[in-house]
């Protein structure tokens, strides 16, 4: 399989295309995500590194490429048999040298992809050090982690991974499960998309304090990222989205704009203070590897993000949100972001596992429903990501779109009587807590 994935380099990622048939089966499973928590770290220190977690089986590229044709296969078992042939070594290149132990590395990870990744796999194995390579293997990889976790609770259901491009540069893969026993609705998407930033974006980039230098009208930029809503069918279940991104802009000088962006953050429909503990206290450790002073700064930032001003309430009860993180280096920012996108699986799983067979009244389910109203009226109307993907030219509605439950309800004056399980979510939501102190 991993000669399947290095010949897949002279095809490119769209001769790889997979549309909506190819659907992930029950071999996409594992077993429960490892804990972030791991030996301290402090945030400055340099040349702390941590491993991937390489966990998974190759189950999900054999899927993934089940459409590839006889033709195809044949033109990667000549990719094979060439690479096969003796290796000359130039004359800057010492004797013993050769990277086909990176290369193996490389495609052993993909391997453990929803599918292949959108950039070719010839350029992320000439670029392997440079931080877009790296951005878009770790959350292809956290998109397979999550997927596998999911589908190992709820196996009633399979996910669609759909692969789709952007005329204007790069483009994605989708891998969304509906209607499961456990997950009403379950996506996560991959995005790697390049080109002119739009007017309206930029404006957006502007009101945050970017300035940005134009070259005859034009901005090229890429981002990239993984976001996830997960909506479970019982309301004792609370819903999760996380988002992990890394942008780059290039100004009229040449100089490169950068920074990384995301979260985790938890929506529950009833308040379980036990959940809520685990939930947060596993996100500061995963902060606190790098500097104990994150996660209340992201904590914070978190509460006040997610804010429907309309309501006066939050969307959920937090968990960490940071934006334009440029500091203090472009390593140490990624070695963060890649700590936060492996505590999703600890933070959340074990949670989902405790009371996806909670019994519940229609009267619960009811309020499920009008909370995930409330979840609606955010996304739409102040979701940075939502907006700078509608503003972004060729972006994809549905991936865009994906984070919006199959059903919400909105009732007219409803207001849960007082001292009711009801009224405690609301009176959390009004007035953030501190759940690991």
């Amino acid at each position: 399989m991993s000669r399947l994935l290095r010949g897949a380099c002279a095809l490119g990622a769209r001769a790889l295309s997979l549309g909506p048939g190819p659907r992930c089966s029950r071999s996409f499973c594992s077993g429960g995500g490892e804990s972030a928590a791991g030996s301290s770290s402090r945030w400055a220190e340099n040349g702390w590194r941590r491993r991937p977690l390489l966990a998974w089986g190759a189950g999900a590229v054999a899927a993934a490429l089940a459409g590839l044709g006889l033709a195809r296969r044949a033109e990667m078992e000549e990719q094979r048999r060439q690479r096969q042939q003796p290796r000359k070594l130039s004359r800057e290149e010492p004797d013993g040298a050769n990277d086909d132990d990176d290369d193996d590395d490389l495609e052993r990870l993909c391997e453990r992809f929803m599918a292949p990744p959108v950039s070719r796999l010839c350029d992320l194995r000439d670029r392997r050090g440079d931080m877009q390579s790296r951005m878009e293997l770790l959350i292809m990889e956290t998109q397979s982690q999550v997927c596998r976790a999911l589908a190992q609770v709820d196996r009633s259901a399979a996910f669609t991974v759909d692969r789709w491009e952007r005329k204007e540069g790069g483009g994605g893969i989708s891998c969304v499960l509906q209607d499961g026993e456990i997950f009403e609705k379950a996506g996560v998407n991959v995005s790697v998309v390049f080109g002119n930033l739009s007017e309206e974006a930029a404006k957006q980039m502007r009101s945050r304090g970017k300035n940005l230098k134009y070259h005859n009208g034009k901005l090229p930029f890429c981002a990239m990222g993984v976001s996830s809503v997960i909506h479970p069918k019982n309301p004792h279940v609370p819903t999760i989205h996380f988002n992990y991104r890394y942008f780059e802009i290039e100004e009229a000088d040449g100089n490169k704009q950068w920074w990384f962006g995301g979260g985790t953050d938890l929506t529950p429909t009833y308040l379980n203070k036990e959940d809520a503990v685990h939930f947060h206290k596993t996100l500061k450790e995963a902060c606190d590897e790098h500097n104990p002073e994150l996660y209340p700064k992201f904590k914070k930032w978190c509460d006040e993000y997610f804010y429907i001003k309309h309501r006066g309430e939050r969307r959920g009860i937090g968990g960490i949100f940071f934006d334009d993180l440029d500091s203090p280096s472009k390593e140490e920012a990624f070695q963060f972001v890649q700590s936060c996108a492996k505590a999703i699986v600890p933070c959340y799983i074990p949670i989902v596992k405790k009371h996806c067979h909670d019994t519940f009244t229609p009267e619960e389910k009811l309020w499920q429903q009008i909370r995930r109203g409330r979840y609606v009226e955010f996304n739409l109307v102040y979701d940075r990501g939502t907006k700078f993907g509608l503003a972004t030219p060729g972006s994809r509605i549905e991936s865009i779109l994906m984070s919006l439950p199959l059903t919400a309800r909105w009732e007219y004056m409803h207001s849960p009587p007082q001292d009711s399980r009801e009224a405690e979510i609301l009176e959390v939501l009004r007035y953030p807590k501190d759940w690991v102190h």
